[in-house]
């Protein structure tokens, strides 16, 4: 059967090829001839195939260009036959293929519209043949000049990118030049669609093979470059893309996403022409989130960008932003955490925003202990820059002086006050501190941070030697009792008599050299080597230290150095009887009152109500330790009822174990 197949093949050939010039080509035969021979193409006998080749072939080389009406028959034989099992089949196909390119180049009928649909259906199909079939068409097609291949781009341009993964070298060579052409093609053509094609790019960037990411964001770069307004609908998109690729592990990549990035933010596009903010923020924001540095980086770069453009815009969306604003302050990148308070700075701009911002600095550092201790400093520090230190810690003051949680309250005026005393970005805010008995300003400033500090002893004590308050200083440390002396204020005295060696404090050791002048700054120092421990290193740092002030006795009219005993004594057993020092460098009779505008009694009496408020915390506290304790007790006693007895329990404790006289064991 297959034998007669084939023997009529070739009989219908000949014979259409002996009357070809009677037939004149017509249609009517035309009709009556093709259709029977693609048929054949899907005969299951290979040679009935192959003869279905050569006859269809010999029927184009004498029709030509009449040929063109059976196109998208003759197109998804062939894309069928690319992919033939026989080899022969193949050959054949080939061949018949490079004569109806040949015919369709030539043809004026030939209609590209009705084949692109025929070929988007098949730009997904896997197999290399036909992949390799379809590049060449398309290649073929796009090298005629009255065939616009480029209008139609979009139709087919994911399919070749989805080639640019294939497992041939080949194909994806043939694709990737495929592309090129067509990107050269769009920077000489005034007229491209470059939305439905930054669609796919956007898409296309994220593949999880490299070779088609770089092809992709390199596109994505000439568009941004090439697009202009055409791309506004699309930046956010077009960001979302460029964002990850930052980080990419391929150089290349990340090299053009970085440009591409740059130039896009170059851009400055305006509200009116139809630029959406919150596409975009709403990207940026969502890329706080990536696990990579640069791509965080430059998502906050992109938020600053925003805020400086279009501030009234952004602002609109702060809700939807802050949340994630705040939480990147606890990123592991020193740069992204800088970055993040640049922006908070930026929004803190406007009074409410700058009280927001404050407000839920505060509420995270309780939330989140972890975040004061590792990123404190380095937040508090920026925002004075950013904001100016004393509105900063004015903001701070008042928020803590009404804080519930007064543990936390505690802690987090201990780590302002170190700040305050350490870093060089708050040296102003101390030179005003200093003079806070002489400057209505440093008056002020001392006033507003009292209040909240009050909530820790050594932050009142180290305030008023910063102040320059040492009378007051005295009282305060004559007003702690027994329950205030405890292991969390040893620890914070022992830094602070550290903090006194350093040149922050320069000053107040050269005020020990007049001793007679500064009468109670030695008492306030006596006052703290009291408190201290023998053993400790801070009261050996502190004891030599005052080892080292000059002995003065005085009568009123001169002052004589004596060379034995007690400086402090002498100097208060010298002292007039009927006169108290107010502050140090002036003798007053009235201390109970005001100095420099500050009344000090009233600043004593409102610290000792802090501090009983927190005694009285302190003590329900140990009391809901105490009752939790003894209720795990109670349950581990009759446990132990049935263990025996050590063997040892009246054995008296080792003399290594004791603790020496005033050694505090931590």
């Amino acid at each position: 059967m297959h034998k007669w197949y084939s023997f009529l093949f070739e009989i219908i050939v000949e014979q259409f090829l002996l009357y070809a010039d009677l037939f004149f080509y017509s249609e009517t035969i035309l009709q009556q001839i093709v259709p029977p021979v693609l048929n054949s193409f899907s005969d299951q006998d290979s040679r009935v195939r192959y003869y279905a080749c050569e006859a269809l072939y010999n029927i184009a080389k004498v029709v030509r260009g009449d040929f063109i009406i059976f196109f998208n028959q003759i197109f998804d034989a062939l894309c069928k036959l690319s992919a033939d099992s026989d080899a022969n089949v193949q050959s054949a196909a080939h061949l018949l293929d490079r004569l109806v390119k040949d015919i369709v180049t030539e043809s004026d009928q030939f209609s590209i519209e009705e084949f692109i649909p025929l070929l988007r259906e098949r730009m997904n199909v896997l197999n290399p043949y036909v992949r390799q079939f379809l590049v060449g068409w398309i290649t073929v097609l796009d090298s005629v000049p009255d065939i616009d291949m480029l209008g139609f781009l979009p139709d087919f341009l994911d399919g070749l990118f989805n080639m640019l993964s294939d497992s041939s070298h080949e194909i994806r060579q043939q694709a990737d030049s495929a592309l090129w052409e067509f990107l050269q093609e769009i920077k000489n053509s005034p007229s491209v669609d470059y939305g439905r094609m930054a669609e796919i790019l956007v898409q296309r960037a994220a593949s999880p093979d490299e070779f088609t990411r770089l092809t992709a964001i390199t596109w994505i770069n000439e568009f941004v470059k090439l697009g202009g307004d055409q791309l506004v609908p699309y930046y956010a998109d077009i960001l979302g893309a460029i964002l990850p690729c930052i980080s990419d592990k391929e150089e290349k990549i990340r090299v053009v996403a970085r440009e591409t990035n740059e130039e896009l933010r170059a851009i400055k596009a305006d509200p009116a022409d139809g630029f959406d903010v919150g596409p975009i923020l709403s990207i940026a924001t969502r890329q706080l989130s990536s696990e990579w540095e640069a791509t965080r980086i430059e998502a906050l770069h992109w938020i600053s960008t925003l805020l400086n453009r279009h501030r009234t815009e952004v602002l609109h969306f702060l809700n939807d932003i802050f949340d994630t604003l705040l939480k990147a302050l606890s990123d592991p990148s020193d740069e992204v955490v800088l970055l993040v308070l640049e922006v908070h700075a930026c929004i803190a701009k406007d009074l409410q925003h700058f009280r927001q911002l404050v407000v839920f600095l505060v509420h995270n550092f309780r939330v989140d202990n972890s975040l004061l201790e590792k990123r404190g400093a380095l937040i508090i520090r920026r925002l004075c820059v950013l904001l100016d230190a004393e509105r900063v810690y004015r903001e701070l003051s008042t928020i803590l002086e009404g804080e519930a949680d007064l543990d936390f309250a505690c802690t987090m005026v201990q780590a302002l006050n170190l700040i305050l005393l350490t870093s060089s970005e708050l040296s102003e805010l101390r030179d005003l501190l200093k003079k806070s008995l002489v400057n209505p300003a440093g008056k002020d400033l001392f006033v507003s941070l009292y209040a909240s500090w009050c909530h820790s002893p050594m932050a009142i004590i180290s305030l008023c030697l910063l102040a320059q308050t040492y009378h007051h200083a005295s009282a305060v440390i004559q007003s702690l009792v027994e329950e205030d002396l405890n292991v969390k204020f040893l620890v914070q005295l022992d830094k602070l008599i550290r903090l006194l060696e350093t040149p922050i404090f320069a000053y107040l050791r050269l005020q020990l050299l007049e001793p007679g002048r500064y009468t109670w700054l030695l008492k306030a120092l006596y006052g703290l080597l009291m408190l201290l421990p023998q053993q400790s290193a801070a009261f050996k740092i502190l004891r030599t230290r005052l080892k080292t002030v000059p002995s003065f006795s005085f009568n009123g009219e001169q002052i004589k150095r004596t060379s034995s005993g007690n400086p402090y004594s002498q100097i208060l057993h010298s002292m007039p009887s009927g006169s108290q020092f107010s502050e140090d460098g002036d003798v007053n009779s009235d201390v109970g009152s005001s100095h420099g505008g500050i009344n000090f009694a009233s600043r004593l009496q409102q610290f000792e109500q802090m501090q009983h408020q927190h005694r009285i915390h302190g003590k329900a506290q140990a009391q809901l330790r105490s009752s939790s304790t003894s209720s795990s007790k109670e349950v581990q006693r009759p446990q132990e009822q049935h263990r025996p007895p050590p063997s040892d329990i009246s054995r008296p404790s080792s003399r290594s174990s004791r603790k020496a006289p005033g050694q505090l064991q931590l």
